[in-house]
Order: structure tokens, then sequence, then C-alpha cells
């Protein structure tokens, strides 16, 4: 157990924050860089020989857990002839700016200047006030919805919130200096091999690339080969992984280039951290991330084949992807329209967004999707999160594609080692930042020289998370006892080419604030660190001044966000100025204006359609469920109609199952059916059932919905589905208990239709979203309606204020009626009321009205579809309560019969017909817009 810090807060300790924190801040653990005092802590006694043996504290990550962080290793070659080393611990002359002098035996190092900096800045609370900034920052986290959702589906509950540490990891600028031109020069490595890869291949061809990493990587494309990238780039985004070593020197352990994650959370994490620190912020003179961001967007723009201006969209594999927080939030930072693959389709080798007004041409895409998933015609034929036709579509240059599809397979832990040799040879320069000693153990010549080195490395896979290949989970040597070393030595030899060796390095160790004895204290965390390079136009990248600072946990091994890792902000300091440049515009024009509004796809009015739907359809079946708990539970119950409606009404909106007994043939057995299924999330039409769906919903539409919104919705399933769980065992009080969730939820769903209402922009996307919810609202009262008359329930007491209740118009009806119950004023109020927006006129007519905006007619002008549904204004109170001949065909009002089935079928009718012209593109609506 680390130690506890003492919280002994006395005057004179809090006049000097800095040295507070030196004297409580333990030191980094034995043979790990301290990030906080600038040297490495003095290595512990040599450990015994024989055994396994637990490593001393956390190691690189084990990046191969997940496709969004892939492990890399490297093997060193020059000219095609191996060159083997041995994994020894790595020797390097220290940076001057980082390591301090060597303390005398017993002193504690001082803190490095920015750190004193940094703690001298907290205010004159100090430290005291540390646990309040833990508190506000979780809070921040949480509010904003910052999710990292390892294994993110539609049957499990809330996302697990985003991971961030109060104290971020502060880099100088002479380190920064080291990390920017060794990450610019790799950069233009891998750019160059992607360019002959897919070309001429000469470096095939003088062996130095070994085929088997190039064209034996499922991930090399040879459907891309001889294609040529918008601009002649290939890579516009990669991440590189870096661990500081003993020495203080920063090394590359792994680079991403199909879809590197982070751009979205590091911006999230400086939002965060900044506020809770403004002061330290600017004393530290830390270097700015939006210039950056817009380099990036205008030489995407410039490179892009067509369009002025261009048309960009931000490719995600949808809510369930681990990282959807990020692409959405991302999206919305860079302007660009957030896509999922069936947003996209192909035509005549173009690319397209479907949209409400039509096909919109797209000639950039930032994809955040692994190649493999991204055409079904090429690819993986069962891939649903792709575009088919689009490699077609980039193979004839009509879309620029970041990063280009085919970089796969420099992610290959194995291709580290080579580059030495590539950087030589295409640009005649020595690579400045350094790897780690890695061995791909395909050569005969690494192999022989690694396996007895094995107890001392890493072994990964060649291919990480690749189909078609062998791969597994890496491994430490250290933590391997001599039969299980034996064991994979024994497979490497066997199967060369898959496995990776590469050298280990205690990662460095940064000041963390931990909250998990007392009010907080000061631990060490191993941190690695992840930058980006993006490119600002052809033949040239930039290095964001940043990163995203990834930390293991107190007891991990691994540094890796995907087995309950956190992370930290990055401040990189500068001696120069501050870059203050924005991506909000000063001067915005009316042509920019007009640009910046976001194109409806119709994935997300489709699912903005069903939101309103399943909130509806929510509140329908609490007031129902409530009004039947409560009719069943009540004095007078002698009623049959009244009953028997309530039975039919449950049964067709699915709140009890099919064979139930009707509730005058067995109340009990009826009342408890009812209850049970009222949070069975497998039943369609049940409370639980619906208010997943709600969820489910928002979630692919997010980025439309306010944080506080968000929270209401995921907050109102997590509850109800509880107490529902509760509720089982109650008992005889289980109705009691129903009622309470279902009066818990009914003011959960009040909100969100408080924030749908006034919240949202009134766009074609909120427009769809009303159309659902007045569709759903009209079949819904419409058939309660005329199930009522049908079997006479609204002609008895009971039944009248039931029906009365249920339109939600109880306390409107006796302040304009008082104590009058028949056909008339029931009729007057919940079918003739141009201002109940309960009545079927107001909402008919809300309806029609909201159709003719969808469909961009004149004002005042109806559509087609509009005429689908019946005209209120046609409706006369005298014609509709005409009882008609007492024996009649029709029975009773068959006028009102009649309008009420009408209004039903019209509302389904209407449905279909939105989802045929404006979710599926068919018919008419096959169209072009801006080409």
């Amino acid at each position: 157990m680390e130690p506890l810090n003492e919280s002994l807060f006395d005057a004179q300790a809090l006049d000097f924050p800095a040295a507070l924190a030196s004297a409580l801040a333990p030191a980094a653990l034995p043979g790990h860089f301290d990030e906080l005092r600038g040297i490495a802590t003095p290595e512990a006694p040599a450990r015994p020989a024989a055994g396994p043996v637990a490593p001393t504290g956390p190691h690189l990550h084990d990046a191969t857990a997940g496709s969004q962080s892939q492990s890399q290793s490297q093997s060193q070659t020059q000219g095609g002839q191996t060159q083997t080393q041995a994994p020894s611990a790595v020797q390097r002359a220290p940076a001057a700016d980082t390591a301090a002098p060597a303390p005398a035996a017993g002193d504690k190092p001082p803190l490095l200047p920015p750190w004193h900096a940094f703690f001298e800045q907290l205010g004159p609370d100090g430290f005291v006030d540390l646990p309040r900034r833990a508190v506000s920052l979780e809070r921040q986290i949480r509010d904003n919805g910052v999710t990292y959702n390892v294994y993110a589906d539609a049957t499990h509950g809330p996302q697990r919130p985003w991971s961030l540490d109060l104290f971020p990891l502060i880099v100088s600028p002479e380190s920064w200096a080291q990390i920017e031109t060794g990450v610019l020069q790799r950069m233009r490595v891998l750019d160059r091999v992607m360019a002959d890869v897919y070309g001429p291949q000469r470096l095939l061809a003088e062996g130095l690339l070994p085929p088997a990493l190039v064209r034996g990587h499922p991930g090399y494309l040879r459907a891309l080969h001889g294609v040529k990238p918008p601009g002649d780039t290939w890579l516009h985004i990669a991440a590189f992984d870096l661990a500081r070593g003993p020495d203080g020197n920063w090394w590359v352990v792994s680079q991403r280039t199909q879809a590197p994650s982070g751009l979205g959370y590091l911006l999230e994490n400086r939002l965060a951290i900044t506020r809770q620190f403004p002061q330290a912020f600017e004393a530290l003179h830390v270097q700015r991330l939006a210039a950056t961001y817009s380099a990036m967007m205008d030489g995407l723009q410039r490179m892009c084949p067509a369009g002025v201006p261009p048309h960009i969209a931000l490719l995600t594999p949808g809510p369930y992807n681990e990282t959807y927080f990020e692409h959405a939030y991302l999206a919305r930072y860079l302007g660009v329209t957030l896509v999922e693959g069936n947003d996209l389709t192909v035509r005549d080798q173009r690319l397209y967004l479907k949209t409400l007004q039509g096909l919109r041409p797209v000639h950039g895409l930032i994809k955040r999707l692994d190649d493999q998933f991204l055409d079904p015609l090429e690819l993986r034929p069962d891939s649903t999160l792709g575009v088919p036709g689009l490699l077609q579509a980039i193979r004839a240059g009509n879309v620029l594609v970041a990063n280009m599809p085919g970089s796969a397979f420099l992610e290959s832990p194995a291709l580290l080692g080579f580059l030495p040799g590539l950087a030589r040879h295409l640009l005649d320069e020595k690579l400045l930042l350094p790897a780690l000693p890695t061995w791909w153990c395909g050569e005969r010549a690494a192999l022989e020289a690694v396996l007895p080195q094995l107890g001392d490395c890493f072994i990964k896979p060649t291919y990480p998370g690749i189909d078609g290949r062998e791969s597994f989970d890496a491994v430490l040597g250290r933590q391997l006892g001599r039969r299980e070393l034996d064991e994979w030595a024994g497979r490497i030899v066997r199967e060369g080419e898959a496995h990776t060796v590469q050298n280990y390095l205690p990662l460095s160790q940064m000041p963390t604030w931990a909250s998990d004895l007392g009010p907080g204290h000061i631990a060490p965390r191993a941190v690695l660190l992840r930058v980006f390079a993006v490119s600002d136009g052809a033949q040239s990248w930039r290095v964001l001044p940043g990163g995203l600072a990834r930390l293991a946990g107190p007891d991990a091994q691994i540094a890796s966000m995907q087995r309950g890792g956190s992370s930290a902000d990055v401040w990189v300091q500068t001696h120069g100025e501050v870059d203050r440049t924005t991506l909000l515009q000063p001067q915005a024009t009316p042509a920019s204006l007009a640009r910046h509004r976001a194109p409806v796809t119709s994935r997300a009015a489709e699912n903005m359609f069903w939101l309103g739907r399943y909130t509806e359809r929510a509140e329908n079946a609490v007031r129902l469920a409530r009004l039947t708990l409560n009719i069943l539970g009540g004095e007078d119950q002698s009623s049959r109609p009244l009953l028997e409606w309530l039975h039919r009404m449950a049964a067709r909106n699915a709140l009890v199952p099919a064979g139930v007994p009707s509730a005058p043939q067995s109340r009990r057995v009826f009342e408890r059916a009812l209850i049970a299924e009222l949070g069975d999330v497998a039943q369609g039409g049940s409370v639980g059932y619906s208010l997943r769906s709600i969820r489910q919903a928002a979630a692919a539409v997010r980025e439309r919905l306010s944080p506080d919104h968000w929270n209401q919705i995921v907050r109102a399933e997590a509850d109800f589905l509880r107490r529902a769980a509760e509720q089982a065992g109650e008992g005889s009080f289980a109705t009691g208990a129903a009622l309470r969730s279902l009066e818990s939820a009914s003011s959960a769903l009040s909100a969100m239709t408080g924030a749908q209402t006034d919240r949202m922009t009134r766009d074609d996307a909120w427009r769809l979203l009303s159309i659902g919810r007045h569709i759903e609202r009209l079949s819904f009262l419409a058939n309660a309606l005329l199930a009522g008359f049908q079997n006479h329930a609204v002609h008895e007491v009971s039944g009248f204020e039931a029906m009365v209740a249920l339109f939600d118009s109880t306390i409107t009806f006796h302040a304009r009626y008082q104590q009058r119950r028949d056909v008339a004023t029931l009729v007057d109020l919940l079918v003739l009321d141009a201002e109940n927006p309960r009545s079927l006129a107001w909402v008919t007519q809300t309806l029609r009205g909201r159709i003719a905006r969808l469909a961009g007619s004149a004002p005042g002008k109806l559509t087609a579809l509009s005429y689908e549904l019946p005209d209120p204004a046609t409706w006369t109170l005298e014609h509709l309560c005409d009882p008609g001949p007492a024996d009649g065909e029709d029975g009773p009002y068959a006028a009102l019969a009649a309008l009420l089935a009408q209004c039903e079928a019209a509302a389904y009718h209407v449905s279909d017909a939105i989802g045929i012209r404006y979710f599926t593109l068919t018919s008419e609506s096959l169209r072009s817009v801006g080409a």
C-alpha cells in the first residue's frame, strides 16, 4: 500500500505549497524516472534469479486489448541485414532540462521548476482546496457526459465515465523540442513508406522491408495499389505512444495510423483541467491547441478533390463504439458532419450523404473506423459499419480520406525496428527519436539473438487485432516462470513470423491526486504519453503541442484505458509567444453562417423521429398503467365495461402478455401481470422497454442533445429499472411500489418533454421528433376513445372520468363543464378543441403543419402527405354526436367511430410514408443537391 500523506496543514505550510508538495509527494518507484523531480529513483536491490518475479511497477501498456490502441515493437535492420541488439537497459545521455542533480543519501530531490511553479499557483487555499477541486472535476466530467465505454452495447446500462486525474503532465520546451522534431521526421518516413508500398514497391524489391510484414499483413489493401491520394499525402493523422526512460529521454513504444483515438478526449481534458488551475495554466506559458486543429482542417479543405467549400464528414462506427463520445465531440469542435456508414452512399463513383433534402456530395472523410470495416464490397463482407463502393470512389480520386485506407501494416509492432534503415534510405537521415529495441522473430538472426533474453522483454503479436492472423495478449517475460518461458520460446520457434519481442522499459511516474484514503493525497503513477502529428497541407505536418497522458492504475501493471487506467492533461510549455488562435470566427458572414448549418442526415432524422415516438409511447404507457392500478385498487370496481376497456387497452399496448385473464375475470392476476411487465425490457410496449428505446435512440443523436437532456434520459431508465427490480420482492405491497415507480417515471418524462420542447433548435430533425410524438399520440388516443365507445365504457361515470384522465384533461374538463357527463362535452374537449394539445383536432392539425414545413412547402400550403390526415376543419359537433339508429349496422355514433378509425389508420400510414421518403430515400426523393 502506498504511503499515506499526512494532512497536517499548519499556517506555515500553507504559505509554501510547493515545499509542502515536495515533502508529501512520494518518490517514483525504484528504477522509474520521477516526472516531479526530474531524476530516476535509484534501483532496488537485484532480484533473485530463480522463479517468476513480480515487476517493480507498471509497464508499457498492452494495447492489443482493443482496436483503438494497438501494441508496437521493433526489429533492427539496415539494407535487409538484421542487426540484433540485446534487450538491455536503455543507456543514453540525459536531456539537460530533465535531469536533476543526484541528492545526497537520505535527501529527497527538489521539485523541477515547472512543478514548483504549478504548486505555488494553487492560490490562498493551497492543498486544502485540492479535494474540492477533485470533486468539482469529477462532477464536470459526469455533467458533460464524457464517457469511455469499453464494451458498450444495446443491452448494458449507463456508459463508463471518462477518468481524468487532477494534475497535468508538464513537458518542458526542451523535452518537447526532442519529441516534435522526432515525430515530424517519423511522419515523413511513414508517409513515404506508404507511397512506395502502394506504388513502385522498391523497398520490398531491395529487401528493406520483409514481404511478410507488408503483403502478408491482412491490413495491406491490394485494391489500392497504384492509387495516388489527393495532395499526394497518405497520412493526415497519426499517433505515437512515447515512454520516458530512467535516463529522462523519450522513446517510441507504438504508433497508430488507422483511426488513432485521443484528439477529442485531450480537448475535454484541457478544458476541464484549465478550469481547475487557471492561474497555473497562464503562469507556466502553456501552448494552446486550437491553432493545430485549425491548420489541420485548412489543410484537409485545400486537398479535397472538389467543392468550394468542400464538405467534410467524420465517419464513426456508431454510439456503441467505446470512444463515440470523442467522435461526437470532435465533429462538433471541428464543425464537420458526424456520420455513420449507413448515412453515406456511393453513386457514380462519388460519395454522398443521405439527408432529408436529398443526396449531398461529400468531398472529405475523417475516418474513425478501422480499414477492414470500410467497404463490405471489397473488404469484410459482414461489415455493417462501412460504405459499399467507398474504395471505388477513392480509386476514382473523388474523395479524400484521412487517413488513406491501407495503413494497418504500419501499426505492426515488428515494423518499428525497420524504420531506422528506412529513414536512412528514404531521407538520408538518422532517426532523432528512437524506438525501443525490438526483434521480429520472422528473421532467424533476430530469433536466435532474442530467445535467451525473453525473461526481460515483452512478447507481442506481429499482427495484433487482425482477423485471419494469429494474435494474443502481450506478455511480460518478468512475470513468467521458467516453464512458461520455455513454452513461449517453443511457440516462437515454431511460428516466429507471428511473434515480436520488445525491450522492457520502466515507465516514468508523474504525480496524481488519489482519493482512496482520507481526503486525498499525492501518489506517483506510471504514465505513457500519446502525441499526434496532423497534416496542415500537401506533404506537410505539424505536431499538436499537447497530448493524451495515460496512467496506470494504482495496482495495475499496464498503462491502458481499457484496463481501468486514467488519463491526464498534457501541458507543453513554450519559451515564445503563446498562440491564442481560436476556431471561433471573429467576423461571420451570411455565407459562412449558412455553411455552418449542418445537414440533417437520414439516420439522425430517423433516430429523432423514434426518439419522439418512444418518448410519447412511454408517457402513454405510464399514464395508462397508473390509471389502471389506481382503478383496480379503488373502492368502485363494479363497472364491468370499464374493466374490460382497461384490459383491452393494456393488451393492445403490450402492458400485459397475451393470454392473461382480463380484469373482470381475475382482477388480482391481471394486476400482478401488469406490474411484472412494467420493467421487462424484452417486452415491447412495456415502460422499461420504451425507456431503454429512448436511450438507444438518443445515443445515436447524442451530439444534438444537451448534457442535461442526455443525463435525464440515462437517469430515468436506470432509476425505473432499479425500482422495478426492487418491487419484485415487495409482495402484497407491490402495487404501492409500482405506483411510486410510475410517478417517478412520469416526472422524468415530463422533464424530457420540456427539454425536447424548449431546448432544441426547430430544424427538420426537431420537426421529425415532434411528428413522431404526434403520430404516436394520435394513434393511441384515437384507439382509446374508439374502444371506450365500442364497449360503452364512456357511458358510465367511472368510464367517462377514466377516459378524460387518460387524455390528461381532467382539470380542463371540470373547469369548463363542471358536472356534465355527456357525449357532447366529451367529444367537444377530446376531439374538437383546437386549444387542447391532447385533443385529436389539435394533434392532427399540428401534424399537418409540421409535415408541410418538413417538406419545404411555401408557408400556409400543405403537401400531399399532409392531406393524408383528416382535416379537422370539416369536423362538426352535431355530426359526430349523432347517435344514429340504435340498431344501425355500424352501431351507435357511427360517424365518430369512423373518424376515430380514420385517425388511427392515417397515423400509421403517414409514419410509413415518412420512413420511405425521408429515411430510405427511395422513390422521387433519390436526387442530388449541391452536386
